[in-house]
């Protein structure tokens, strides 16, 4: 039990901008015979979307703030970033799980004002579909 709790804080995080490797951990798992694997897809999946959902929140809170000397984007970044949400659009958040731009992309989504539930579903199909590839991946290995 205590194995559940530590991959679903552990993807919680990883969707976070703090570093942390929750398919290390999901591959640990499944190494060490945890089971049922469905349960800890679901589990890594539910963390790290929930992650997705709070960058989603402070995306919408922080915008309010642009222009203000501390936030953490120019002018010019915010531009760039909501020309380049524009072109591709919300079909960006299949992108979501990829290192380094897979976090900002949903950050940029509650920036720009993206419908919740389309966000949670693109963002579940991205996250979920990649757990899903890593466990096909090391399944058989075992």
């Amino acid at each position: 039990m205590l194995s559940y709790g530590a991959l679903f804080l552990s993807a919680l995080i990883a969707a976070s901008f703090l570093p942390m490797q929750s398919e290390a951990f999901l591959v640990g798992l499944l190494v060490a015979g945890q089971k049922p694997v469905a349960s800890l897809l679901v589990i890594a999946t539910l963390g790290n979307v929930l992650g997705a959902v709070v960058n989603w929140v402070l995306g919408r809170a922080l915008r309010r703030f642009e222009g203000w000397s501390w936030f953490p984007a120019s002018r010019q970044q915010m531009q760039r970033a909501q020309r380049w949400y524009l072109r591709y659009g919300r079909w960006s958040l299949l992108g979501s799980w990829l290192p380094i731009v897979g976090d900002p992309i949903t950050v940029v989504a509650g920036a720009l004002g993206e419908s919740f539930w389309p966000f949670v579903v693109l963002v579940t199909l991205a996250k979920g579909g990649r757990y899903i590839v890593l466990t096909a991946m090391t399944v058989p290995w075992l």
